[in-house]
């Protein structure tokens, strides 16, 4: 058996950023951009109004109240095309272009309009309420790197830069395989020794999460001919993942099968618990990930070693897994060789200090107390019996969609 962390360096190594493709600003969300994005234009592109109120010289306000004649108006979408003059003022609204000779605008707050003059009661200093050209950025600046994962606010960004389109790195398709006779799918009749396959569905909802394509390639019986047929899937996808098949029992027959068809195996199994049993290979140049069929082991394991191959594939820059030292609430058992990967809460201590707490029974086969996690207490090989309160490191499980 080899480490974790050995595993993951391991995989990351065989693993390439999928080409770049050309993705208009409406389907820019969540994509991962493959070159840094420059601004077309600058923003504001000239002083504009940061308040409705008037554009005056700051000199011609020092001394206030004063009136002075309304020359001109400045609404949003236009402007006041002369030179302001000492002594007038432009009525003018959050927006618009500063007048040419302006230097301040006094809000309408502080201003009593009286027909074609304004009286100010306030006076205001030279740039008050004018947002200088450039003030948020400048054309040609690189505002979204290369290796972003775009949220809402990027798109929103790219769309003030005038930027119509961008190139990102393709969405991986995944094939995802599940073998095996005692499983069969969700709405299906399960027979007396079957049960319903949860891990397979569950895994498409995660590469979709991640950011990537799902394609179901269904359940696979546990005979050669039929495995080796299913398993013709792969082809056009750029990664494979199965589930279950990837053990040492007599019917566990991933390897055997997909070695026969050409698939060279760099490693099955690693140090850890929940799944011991992972698989990795290539074959065809597509690299195969061979998780656990147990549910809760095949989640984990995808958290730990899938979700860092989709966002190298990606294109995703300075990924790091959401891990952090916390309390524990509770106290642990002394570990064995293998990495532990307990689920656990996330609790407030009234001090604004975050506490973990295990679950009392981590049984692989509970999928309901995965989903109540928000997080995984690792424990590492051989690590000695601590007590509550004591510091540990924890692995905060992905959130929402797109999370890289």
């Amino acid at each position: 058996m080899i480490s974790v962390s050995e595993a993951e360096e391991r995989i990351l190594l065989a693993i390439s950023p999928m080409p770049l493709e050309q993705v208009v600003i409406t389907d820019s969300f969540g994509r991962v951009s493959g070159e840094d994005i420059r601004s077309r234009r600058t923003q504001p592109p000239m002083p504009v109004s940061a308040m409705d109120g008037y554009a005056v010289r700051a000199a011609d306000v020092v001394g206030t109240p004063v009136e002075l004649p309304i020359v001109g108006y400045a609404p949003a979408g236009g402007s006041y095309d002369k030179s302001l003059n000492a002594g007038e003022a432009v009525r003018i609204f959050t927006g618009a272009p500063v007048p040419e000779g302006a230097d301040a605008i006094v809000i309408q707050e502080d201003t009593e309009q009286r027909g074609e003059t304004v009286l100010v009661n306030e006076g205001a200093k030279s740039g008050t309420y004018i947002r200088p050209a450039g003030l948020d950025f400048s054309e040609d600046d690189i505002l979204i790197p290369a290796g972003t994962r775009m949220t809402a606010r990027h798109v929103g960004l790219m769309a003030a830069m005038n930027v119509p389109w961008m190139m990102a790195h393709r969405r991986p398709r995944v094939a995802i395989l599940a073998t095996g006779d005692e499983i069969v799918m969700p709405g299906d009749p399960v027979g007396r020794n079957q049960i319903v396959s949860s891990s397979t569905i569950a895994l498409a909802a995660f590469v979709q999460a991640m950011g990537g394509h799902p394609v179901l390639l269904g359940i696979a019986p546990d005979d050669r001919d039929g495995l080796r047929h299913m398993a013709a899937g792969i082809v056009g996808n750029d990664i494979l993942v199965t589930t279950g098949g990837a053990s040492v029992g007599d019917h566990d027959l991933v390897q055997d099968v997909l070695s026969d068809r050409g698939m060279n195996v760099d490693f099955w199994r690693i140090a850890m618990r929940p799944g011991k049993p992972l698989m990795f290979g290539e074959i065809d140049r597509i690299p195969v990930l061979g998780l656990p069929g147990n549910p809760v082991s095949s989640l984990v394991c995808a958290m730990i070693f899938l979700r860092p191959i989709l966002a190298k594939m990606q294109g995703l820059k300075d990924f790091d897994q959401d891990i952090h030292r916390m309390v524990s609430a509770s106290d642990l058992p002394e570990n064995d060789r293998r990495q532990d990967y307990l689920r656990a809460t996330i609790e407030g201590d009234g001090s604004h200090v975050e506490t973990v707490r295990a679950f009392s029974k981590q049984d692989s086969s509970m999928m309901a107390t995965l989903t109540k996690s928000d997080a995984l207490i690792i424990r590492e090989p051989h690590a000695p019996a601590l007590e509550a309160g004591e510091s540990v490191e924890v692995l905060k499980m992905p959130s929402g969609v797109y999370s890289g």
